[in-house]
């Protein structure tokens, strides 16, 4: 409990998504496309949460997803937005919190590298 209550606080959310303050005007621009794959044609990769095909799959749609920051809302997904990533990714890392990372690096440099 202790632990998640750090990452998680007071509240209900089973997820949380942190980005950095300086990519929030562009999340609130983006639109952002989703293709839907036909499913029968993936397995799953030997590192859990990836499904990879054989061989090409074609798009049977593509679905325009925009206003990330309501879907985040509506989905009951809590957003932070942080001047840098790294205190947070370095204390998630050390965790026994299931976590991923993506763009990270697109993030401000890190201090530990650049500072």
């Amino acid at each position: 409990m202790e632990v998640r209550e750090r990452f998680f606080g007071q509240n209900a959310t089973k997820r949380v998504h942190v980005i950095e303050a300086d990519w929030l005007d562009r999340m609130r621009a983006c639109r952002l496309y989703a293709y839907r794959l036909a499913a029968e044609r993936f397995r799953p990769h030997e590192v859990g949460g990836y499904w990879v095909a054989d061989e090409p799959v074609k798009a049977i749609e593509r679905v325009m997803v925009d206003d990330l920051v309501g879907r985040h809302a509506a989905a009951r997904i809590e957003l932070r937005i942080t001047p840098s990533i790294w205190p947070f990714w370095r204390q998630v890392a050390d965790s026994t919190v299931a976590f991923s990372g993506s763009r990270l690096g697109n993030s401000a440099p890190h201090p530990d590298r650049f500072g």
